[in-house]
C-alpha cells in the first residue's frame, strides 16, 4: 500500500515532534499527560496487551520501548501521574491515544513503572559487571578514584554517610575538585536501591558501593538512571543522604512525547 505524499508513517501515538520544517536531532515524543515533547530517551512508553477474551487490553509500561503496535509516552514524575490516575485524567489521555481499544488501567500502574525502570538500570549494572567495567569493593574504588579512573561513583540507598563521605572525597581529589567548591558535581549519586537489591541482582555479596571507570559504560549506566530518578522525582540524583526521598515539584524536567 502506498503512502500518501506528506502524511508520516508512524505505529505509535505520536506527532511531528519540531513542525517547524527540519529533521530533529533526536527523535521526539510527546507526553500524553503534559503534552510537552522532549527527546524520547527520557521518556517511558506504555503498550496495551493483546485483547482477551472479554476484548479488553491492559496498559504496561514498556522500559525498553520494543513492545510491538501503537504506544503512548509518559515524560512525569511517579507523584504527578499517581494524581492524574487518581483524578481518572490518566484514563481519558490513554482512551485518546489508543482510540477504540477497550483498556484496563492498573491502579498499581506507578509501582509497575518504577519497578520496570530499577529492573533497567540493575539489568545495565549487571551486564557492565559481566563486561568487567564495574569497579566493586570500597578499597578498590578509593584507589581508581584517587588515580582519576572513575567516571561515574554510585552507593546503595543504605549505605552509611562515613562511607560515602570517603569515597566522594577520594573522587574529589581524582577529579582535582576538592576544595573547589563544586560540592554536588564531586558527589557520587546515592540510588534509589539498597545494598539487598543490589547484592541479588550481581549475584554478590554486600554491594554497596560501585563505581565505572569506562565513559561509554558510565553513560549507558546514567542513561538508565536519569530516566528513573526523573521518574521519582529526584532533579539531582539523591546525594549523600540514608533515605530516598521524593525532591519539590518543578516545570523544568524532562517531558517528552512519541
Amino acid at each position: 500500500m502506498r503512502t500518501p505524499p506528506h502524511e508520516p508513517v508512524a505505529s505509535d501515538i505520536s506527532e511531528a515532534a519540531s513542525g517547524r520544517g527540519h529533521k530533529a536531532s533526536a527523535p521526539e515524543r510527546r507526553c500524553i499527560l503534559s503534552g510537552e515533547v522532549s527527546p524520547k530517551d527520557g521518556l517511558i512508553r506504555l503498550a496495551i496487551s493483546p485483547a482477551k477474551e472479554d476484548g479488553i487490553s491492559d496498559v504496561l509500561p514498556d522500559p525498553l520501548a520494543r513492545a510491538p503496535g501503537r504506544g503512548a509516552w509518559l515524560g512525569v514524575t511517579r507523584a504527578e501521574l499517581e494524581d492524574a490516575l487518581a483524578a481518572g485524567k490518566l484514563r481519558g489521555a490513554l482512551a485518546r491515544a489508543f482510540k477504540g481499544a477497550k483498556l484496563t488501567v492498573p491502579e498499581d500502574l506507578p509501582d509497575l513503572i518504577e519497578t520496570a525502570l530499577s529492573r533497567l538500570l540493575l539489568d545495565r549494572l549487571g551486564l557492565e559487571m559481566r563486561a568487567g567495567k564495574l569497579i566493586l569493593g570500597s578499597d578498590r574504588i578509593a584507589e581508581q578514584a584517587r588515580s582519576g579512573r572513575v567516571a561515574l561513583l554510585l552507593h546503595a540507598s543504605d549505605a552509611s554517610e562515613d562511607g560515602r563521605k570517603k569515597l566522594d572525597q577520594a573522587w574529589r581529589v581524582g577529579r582535582d575538585a576538592e576544595g573547589s567548591g563544586g560540592r554536588l558535581e564531586g558527589r557520587g549519586t546515592t540510588l534509589p536501591l539498597d545494598r539487598a537489591a543490589l547484592s541479588v541482582a550481581l549475584g554478590r555479596d554486600n554491594v554497596v558501593h560501585m563505581a565505572l571507570a569506562d565513559d561509554k559504560s558510565a553513560e549507558r549506566v546514567q542513561s538508565v538512571l536519569t530516566r528513573l530518578m526523573h521518574f521519582l522525582r529526584a532533579k539531582q540524583p539523591l546525594q549523600n543522604t540514608g533515605e530516598v526521598q521524593s525532591a519539590p515539584r518543578s516545570n523544568d524536567d524532562l517531558s517528552i512525547e512519541r
